[in-house]
């Protein structure tokens, strides 16, 4: 592990977003732009804070302007928003955001279900969103959704997600991230995915969940692999409404802790991110499952 010693790592805190969209309390808008608020005073250097999709089949998103507006500005810290669409970019970019998220499925049956679009046709709107966001002088990350395993046509191959991701790469997005939406992935397929994205010259990231416990493995396997973006979640938070059975995210401190054991920066405040999390756990009305916050921070003694 020493090689990964000394490394500086982007946490981006998607709780706002990713954590907060498959639960059944729904936050206000207010209530949203407060948390992000106290994410950026933890030090979290890139918060997801909002998604600019329609509030009709995601209600937990509704008022995206309203929280972009009510979040007070942190210098050097970045405020990011998910788009589907050019509506969702154009919505985007009028709210502020510094960075755009687009999320393009790797399989057909997903991609109807979470965005009613096909894999060739997310393809042509991601070139044409990256173009955009550039032109706006903004920049964006595409996340490549159930590239370790679709709920629907079953296991994904790392050939066909990095054939597709040469694709993606050559409209030159800010970075690429693979994401194992459904909680299904293992370490050597992390490992797979990320070398891949680094030999085609991608900055590479991971977006996990740990819904059969297998997430910290994977970011760990990432983060040996060379990946320097990682996604997660406060508390553990997450899920998508359009796919059965997926469950939370990563829990930032839980990655937060690990980490910084093995002596990868990331600049937060872990004492004061676990006070988040136990602050949204008031506002969901119920013990989420992160276990670092859950047991408490403990010591760790740098080996190698």
């Amino acid at each position: 592990m020493a090689a990964a010693t000394g490394r500086e790592v982007t946490v981006c805190e998607v709780g706002p977003r990713d954590g907060l969209q498959n639960e059944p309390r729904i936050l206000a808008p207010a209530v949203r732009a407060e948390l992000c608020q106290r994410l950026l005073e933890a030090g979290l250097p890139v918060v997801e804070a909002a998604s600019f999709v329609n509030p009709r089949l995601v209600p937990q998103m509704a008022g995206a302007e309203e929280v972009m507006a009510g979040i007070r500005r942190h210098p050097g810290a970045v405020l990011a928003g998910l788009v589907l669409n050019d509506r969702g970019l154009d919505r985007a970019l009028a709210a502020g955001v510094d960075e755009v998220h687009y999320g393009l499925p790797v399989t057909d049956s997903f991609g109807q279900r979470n965005q009613n679009t096909t894999v060739e046709a997310a393809v042509e709107t991601c070139q044409r969103l990256v173009a955009r966001a550039h032109e706006a002088g903004r920049r964006i990350t595409v996340t490549l959704m159930v590239a370790f395993g679709c709920p629907f046509e079953g296991p994904v191959p790392p050939a066909r997600v990095l054939s597709l991701a040469e694709r993606v790469q050559a409209a030159a997005p800010d970075a690429i991230l693979v994401a194992d939406t459904i909680g299904v992935g293992v370490p050597t397929q992390a490992r797979e995915l990320v070398r891949g994205l680094r030999a085609m010259g991608a900055v590479a990231g991971a977006h996990l969940h740990n819904t059969r416990n297998t997430g910290f493995a994977n970011a760990f396997a990432a983060l040996e692999a060379g990946a320097s973006v990682f996604d997660a979640s406060v508390g553990g938070t997450g899920g998508c409404p359009f796919a059965p059975r997926a469950t939370g995210n990563i829990a930032t401190e839980d990655l937060v802790y690990l980490f910084r054991g093995v002596g990868v920066e990331t600049g937060v405040d872990l004492e004061a991110l676990m006070a988040v999390s136990r602050w949204l756990e008031e506002h969901l009305q119920r013990q989420l499952p992160a276990m670092v916050t859950r047991a408490g921070d403990f010591p760790t003694v740098a080996v190698g």
